[in-house]
């Protein structure tokens, strides 16, 4: 069988990237598409070399560090892929991968990290961020209303879809109409060591972003001097982060993958404040036997034991963190042996496992439904 992968863009190593990595794993002669492709020369063995067919947004001015401002050319862009001699295609996809053109004799399968948030039900959060004036936000609101609609018509052009939890499996079906099956991202979690002593402090580690809401985690230990944090990270906000610092908070900025494990490993909990569509950071400290201190929505609720693996907090503000952290002190959790022992659920290998798994479901019952098809034309 012929493979072709379609993912979105290639421009930095995530956790897109990560999935994209695994499935390159399952099919390694899978030929790569992308709408660009910006990745250096010495960074290219996650997709194992590979020469990958772009589009003509490749080539557009500063395509590398602004390609989000070409959205409205993205619909375009990823019409022009030919992929009529191969028998499936895999979209990788949390914007327009998965609208590619493809034949009824194909099989597509998407894996779905989100329908494209900006899009549709976080786009008033991402529209209020931008810093624009009214007549463009204007502008851009009567854009993205039809690329909804252009997105949704085309989400009919995959077969089956995968999404990366359940919680963006009701995204998928809410946005698009469509069913799915979950299949949790893989995590590196045989990066990540097991550390059975911990130490008197609480760590966190993210992009310094807005919707990460560090700044809440900041906050609520400003007001907690006998708790010590650490915050790991960079980002556009770490300026506010150092306008909001205590004594009792350290904020080290970005660290190397070696200072960071370390942290994470020893710490005694790691806090997490963001929705978050899955979430590969708390599930990375659990890894480590470390429990969680999360925000109770989205992805988390799946990857995340309350009162077994982690504490949740129902509401993003520093006091609901602040009660989270002292309610932490007086719960007895698993062991963290136990803890890292939930983690491991979420391997790259189980990934494989499950992916390969509901591929090979899907071209069977493809395969007869065309079988049966072509017998009653006959």
């Amino acid at each position: 069988m012929k493979v072709a992968i379609v993912h979105d863009w290639l421009v930095t190593y995530g956790g897109a990237e990560r999935v994209l990595e695994q499935i390159l794993n399952i099919f390694p002669e899978a030929d790569l598409f992308s709408l660009i492709d910006f990745i250096d020369d010495d960074k290219r063995d996650f997709i194992r070399n590979k020469k990958v067919k772009t589009t003509f947004i490749q080539s557009f001015p500063l395509a590398k560090s602004n390609y989000r401002s070409y959205l409205p050319f993205f619909p375009i862009a990823i019409k022009q892929f030919d992929l009529q001699k191969y028998d499936i295609v895999i979209s990788s996809s949390h914007c327009v991968a998965k609208s590619v053109s493809t034949a009824p004799h194909q099989l597509h399968i998407c894996y779905c990290y989100t329908p494209a948030r900006y899009a549709w039900d976080l786009q008033k959060q991402y529209l209020s961020g931008t810093g624009f004036s009214s007549i463009k936000i204007f502008i851009l609101r009567h854009y993205l209303s039809r690329f909804r609609m252009w997105d949704r018509a085309n989400s009919k052009n995959v077969d089956y879809f995968i999404a990366c939890s359940d919680y963006i499996s009701n995204r998928i079906e809410k946005s698009y109409f469509r069913s799915s099956y979950t299949i949790y991202p893989n995590v590196s979690v045989d990066d990540f060591e097991l550390s059975e002593i911990k130490k008197d402090y609480f760590v966190t580690c993210s992009r310094i972003v807005p919707y990460k809401k560090v700044d809440l985690i900041v906050e609520a230990f400003s007001r907690m001097p006998d708790k010590q944090l650490i915050v790991i990270g960079d980002g556009p906000d770490y300026k506010k982060l150092q306008s909001l610092q205590s004594s009792n908070i350290t904020l080290i900025g970005h660290q190397p993958f070696a200072v960071l494990k370390d942290l994470i490993k020893k710490a005694s909990a790691f806090v997490f404040a963001a929705e978050e569509d899955f979430g590969i950071a708390p599930v990375e400290a659990m890894a480590c036997g470390t429990p969680v201190i999360a925000y109770g929505e989205g992805g988390l609720l799946e990857t995340v034991i309350h009162k077994k693996t982690g504490i949740f907090f129902y509401e993003q503000s520093a006091k609901s963190i602040e009660k989270a952290v002292l309610d932490f002190d007086r719960t007895v959790l698993l062991s963290p042996k136990e803890i890292r022992e939930h983690a491991l659920k979420f391997s790259s290998e189980r990934f494989r496992q499950e992916f390969l798994q509901f591929a090979f479901q899907c071209w069977d019952k493809h395969y007869s439904d065309n079988f049966s098809t072509e017998l009653s034309h006959t």
